[in-house]
């Protein structure tokens, strides 16, 4: 008697726990129920997550479908326009100014009577596009664009340009409140970019190549009290191509750029080489 009864309770017990579960619905291996919760995990390359009511879920509960997420899809070209830099230039002074061409471009002059200003030797370049095309994987790419390059050197001491009879390096009596140096390029970068995040909008990486420059203007502005405002065009006896290794880091949504020219600002009398240092405002 006592074995009929603990049968007959045992048989109660497994009715009650099998009435639990629902089974009008076969659960799949991506699909997990938690109370009246359903997380249904869909793999068809996106990531998605979305509540909704199912009017067939007889529990009433709600579904949750999570997907992967989409991922950024890189165009094998993009170009991006107007780039602007904001940046400082300076020069690498290795001139020696003992040298017979040196004292006859600048007479009698030192190095400190040329040394620039700190913080107001601004370079500023826009380029008027980029282009980035893919070669490995978007990992390894080839880059390369037009744009101009805009130097200012400014002067501690009164250092004139002459341009008549012939062209040289003075310092003036007077003081001047601004003296500056300008030398514009017409520029093309060529570089090999390397995107170590390529599925980011904003990856993580380096470029680095050359570029090659025109100078199609410059100039000297000047300040004083003596002489007002004075400008002077001229080439003065600068180089007209300028050859330089350029880099730029990538870091999200930061980039910085930096060149270094491969020959002097000048054809002779000096040794100085020129590069920049900034930061680029660009899309990618």
């Amino acid at each position: 008697m006592k074995q009929s009864l603990f049968a007959l309770l045992g048989l109660i017990v497994c009715l009650g726990v099998n009435a639990q579960t629902d089974t009008t619905k076969p659960q799949s291996a991506d699909t997990i129920k938690i109370g009246n919760m359903v997380i249904i995990k869909k793999n068809d390359g996106k990531e998605k997550k979305e509540e909704k009511k199912d009017d067939n879920n007889e529990d009433g509960g709600t579904t949750v479908e999570i997907k992967k997420r989409k991922e950024y899809k890189k165009s094998n070209v993009s170009t991006n326009w107007l780039i602007v830099d904001l940046g400082f230039s300076n020069v690498n002074d290795q001139t020696n100014y003992a040298a017979p061409a040196t004292q006859a471009f600048f007479p009698g002059g030192t190095k400190e009577q040329l040394d620039l200003r700190n913080g107001r030797s601004i370079n500023v370049n826009v380029w008027f596009f980029m282009q980035r095309v893919n070669i490995i994987q978007h990992v390894v790419n080839l880059k390369y664009g037009l744009g101009v390059e805009m130097n200012n050197y400014s002067f501690e001491k009164s250092v004139r340009y002459n341009t008549e009879p012939t062209t040289n390096i003075t310092i003036d009596n007077i003081k001047y409140r601004k003296n500056k140096l300008a030398a514009d390029y017409l520029t093309v970068p060529v570089m090999l970019d390397f995107n170590f995040a390529p599925k980011r909008k904003r990856g993580y990486g380096f470029s680095a190549g050359v570029s090659a420059g025109y100078l199609y203007a410059a100039r000297q502005k000047m300040k004083s009290e003596q002489n007002g405002k004075e400008k002077v065009r001229s080439d003065f006896n600068l180089e007209p191509w300028k050859l330089s290794a350029i880099g730029e880091l990538n870091l999200g949504a930061v980039r910085l750029y930096g060149s270094y020219a491969l020959n002097d600002l000048h054809k002779n009398g000096l040794q100085q080489t020129p590069y920049n240092i900034g930061i680029r405002l660009s899309s990618w």
